[in-house]
């Protein structure tokens, strides 16, 4: 139910006509199928995703599966919310429509026309990116009429400075979209689309930059081939260019998300993780953990755990001051896979560097630790814990070693 509208709480009832069949909530977006039952449209969506193909109500097969917006429902619905407004109601915002497929077609038709003046391709490819910012559902019309094929097409041709905006255009809307197998070896096989594409990681206009980190990221996640990975991420100036994302303002969270995601897709490539490390993105990472959103903090430590298995990413990692003491802060507080990077990376940190150890210790990690193999956590991230506890035993408090055996692990896999 939208809002805080919850009816024992604030005491107002639902009118039952204003309740979706299917959900029994409040309807937001109230549309009419072929048997002139009225759903919300995210229920009868869900409905027919799950292989359904009758309405929910009369139990009759559907014969059309277009939805008519019931906009006089949908208004009267509103009408009620900002009458029980002092209930605790919120008014439920006017639905935007899903995509005509008629309209999609003919403004995929009008930006693929070479012989249609620039300015109005560039015009139908900002009503295709509005319209695919909108809703999921968007997106699958969109797709479903080969607009990544043909938006492919615009972004890999003339890239000229005349067109530069028409390529800017179709990239924004093509970093919305994954790639099929197929695209992205399209890209990643071609040396000079691959070029183009890290050319803009240095423009201006940061959406560009994001937009062609995020298509990187895509391309290289969706390559199979080690060898056209490796090509990839040997590009000159690839680390460098997506390291450079990370150093924008807080109000630009989408610029972290994408930046992190193409960074650890790179990093993946084992050969050139140097390069990663050269071009500043330890520094990067641990100067902007703090900033990550749960998921992306996750891939920014799978990240570091990547980089500190090479000598120079360990190195690196290790001089920074604050990497030891936010690893051995974030065990057991992000989330299971967080605490298991933590623990990888500094297991690989306390191993090189026994000023590391110092560290570690200085900052608790041994009660981290011993939390961590009596959590509900992985058993990888527990193996890690007790392998660095084993690492740390000569740092043990001298109280705690006759106790210490059941932390000795010598059974233990190897990292």
């Amino acid at each position: 139910m939208p809002g805080s509208v919850e009816p024992l709480d604030v005491g107002v009832q639902i009118p039952y006509h204003f309740r979706c069949p299917i959900s029994l909530e409040l309807m937001c977006d109230p549309v009419t199928a072929s048997t002139g039952q009225t759903y919300d449209r995210a229920s009868i969506e869900s409905w027919l995703a799950t292989g359904n193909t009758t309405c929910p109500v009369t139990r009759v097969a559907l014969t059309d599966f277009t939805f008519i917006p019931n906009h006089t429902l949908r208004r009267l619905i509103q009408e009620w919310c900002v009458a029980n407004r002092s209930f605790g109601v919120e008014r439920i915002p006017t639905p935007k429509q899903p995509a005509d497929p008629a309209t999609v077609r003919t403004l995929l038709s009008q930006a693929s026309s070479e012989s249609t003046h620039v300015n109005s391709r560039v015009s139908a490819l900002r009503r295709l990116r509005g319209l695919a910012r909108d809703s999921d559902k968007n997106r699958s019309v969109i797709a479903a009429h080969n607009a990544r094929e043909v938006l492919l097409s615009i972004v890999f041709s003339n890239t000229d400075s005349d067109s530069s905006e028409l390529n800017h255009e179709s990239l924004a809307i093509l970093s919305m979209f994954p790639l099929s197998e197929s695209e992205c070896a399209f890209v990643a096989s071609d040396s000079e689309r691959v070029g183009y594409l890290v050319s803009l990681l240095f423009h201006s206009s940061l959406d560009v930059r994001v937009n062609s980190a995020a298509l990187i990221e895509v391309v290289v996640a969706g390559t199979r081939s080690p060898e056209l990975r490796s090509q990839i991420c040997n590009v000159d100036r690839i680390y460098a260019g997506i390291v450079g994302i990370f150093n924008v303002p807080l109000a630009h969270p989408r610029a972290l998300k994408i930046g992190i995601k193409a960074l650890f897709a790179l990093c993946l490539v084992k050969q050139h993780r140097h390069k990663a490390v050269g071009a500043g993105a330890v520094e990067a990472i641990i100067d902007r953990l703090a900033d990550f959103e749960k998921c992306d903090a996750e891939r920014a430590l799978a990240t570091v755990e990547l980089l500190c298995r090479i000598p120079p990413g360990c190195a690196a990692f290790a001089q920074h001051a604050l990497t030891v003491p936010l690893l051995v802060k974030i065990i057991l507080k992000v989330s299971d896979r967080a605490t298991e990077y933590a623990a990888g990376a500094l297991l690989s940190l306390c191993s090189a560097s026994e000023r590391c150890e110092k560290e570690a210790v200085a900052a608790g990690v041994l009660t981290q630790l011993l939390l961590l193999v009596q959590s509900d956590c992985t058993e990888r991230a527990k193996r890690k814990a007790q392998m660095l506890l084993k690492l740390l035993r000569n740092s043990w408090p001298e109280d705690s070693i006759p106790n210490s055996d059941d932390y000795a692990c010598s059974d233990v896999l190897p990292f």
